[in-house]
């Protein structure tokens, strides 16, 4: 190719984000008569045309998609074997991909990740923050080295899932809701009733996300036609929510929450009716390094240590 594959896959990128030359141009620090010569010239070379410059924004035509994906698939390839090479390499510091919600990465990461570089400074972590579909697609086309998850029943079977184990949710109950009780923050565990509790307004994460998944499944069992009031992608948005009277919700222990008995309570959800199974993933085909089998020990272990510390 004229042009290398993987500065055509970003300006394509660009390109397709702007829906016009101009605006990706400006982007891109280049000029605009620069950016659709070299897309003319790619075009004149393939013997195809990229861009449906009929459309308004800018669009990829059925070839250009072909192309696209092409490019996609070309780099992640040449990525996947950049770090297998590395490994061999005494100037190139290794790097390990880690996906991880971010959400859950602010809890989870901090427990680990200190002390694998501490002991292993010749690895570069990076982190991709994503959702647990995206990662998961990451994982299986081999983006990303690890991912970091909650919930590993519905986890590809080409995956090697290394399972923490099972972990509690909470509700959370504004002073609003008749279940409120004054200056306690932490009710009982089976002082309340999950079903009475899901037929309150409830605020809740969208529809695919994981803890959405398990509350969907919990108010099936219960056979509740559910008073759903507002929903939101972000978890600390819907915390933030429910804190303020806007309606019950349902929360990870990952998500921590500063005490204030005077506007809430958080109640304990049995293990037995709702749980979490912190987990990290890697593809079943691959042969691990050293060092990567130390990363999956660090999590399992510190998360061990770690947690139970905080619950005492």
């Amino acid at each position: 190719m004229a042009f290398d594959s993987a500065n055509m896959l970003y300006y394509l990128d660009i390109l397709l984000k702007h829906g016009n030359f101009t605006k990706a141009a400006k982007d891109l620090y280049i000029s605009q008569p620069y950016l659709t010569q070299l897309i003319k010239r790619t075009e004149k070379e393939l013997d195809i045309t990229i861009i449906n410059r009929q459309t308004s924004p800018l669009q990829l035509t059925e070839a250009g998609r072909l192309y696209y994906q092409y490019l996609y698939t070309l780099e992640a390839e040449q990525d996947k074997f950049r770090k297998k090479i590395s490994q061999y390499s005494s100037n190139e510091q290794q790097v390990l991909r880690l996906g991880v919600l971010s959400s859950l990465g602010t809890f989870l990461i901090p427990l680990f990740l200190p002390d694998f570089v501490q002991k292993h400074p010749n690895i570069k972590v990076e982190l991709h923050e994503d959702t647990p579909a995206k990662n998961e697609e990451k994982l299986l086309s081999g983006e990303i080295d690890f991912f970091i998850g909650q919930n590993p029943e519905t986890i590809s079977p080409n995956l090697t899932i290394h399972p923490y184990g099972k972990h509690r949710y909470y509700a959370v109950i504004p002073k609003s809701s008749p279940f409120y009780q004054a200056k306690t923050f932490l009710l009982e565990e089976n002082s309340l009733s999950i079903k009475q509790l899901l037929k309150e307004k409830l605020i809740l994460t969208t529809r695919g996300s994981a803890i959405r998944k398990q509350i969907d499944y919990l108010i099936q069992q219960h056979k509740i036609d559910p008073t759903i009031v507002l929903e939101s992608n972000n978890i600390f948005t819907v915390v933030e929510l429910a804190i303020n009277n806007a309606g019950i919700t349902f929360i990870p222990e990952s998500i921590k929450v500063n005490p204030q008995p005077d506007k809430f309570n958080l109640y304990p959800i049995p293990l037995k009716l709702l749980s979490l199974d912190y987990f990290i993933a890697h593809q079943a085909t691959r042969t691990l390094i050293a060092e990567e089998n130390a990363f999956i020990q660090l999590f399992l272990t510190n998360l061990a240590k770690d947690i139970v510390v905080q619950k005492k």
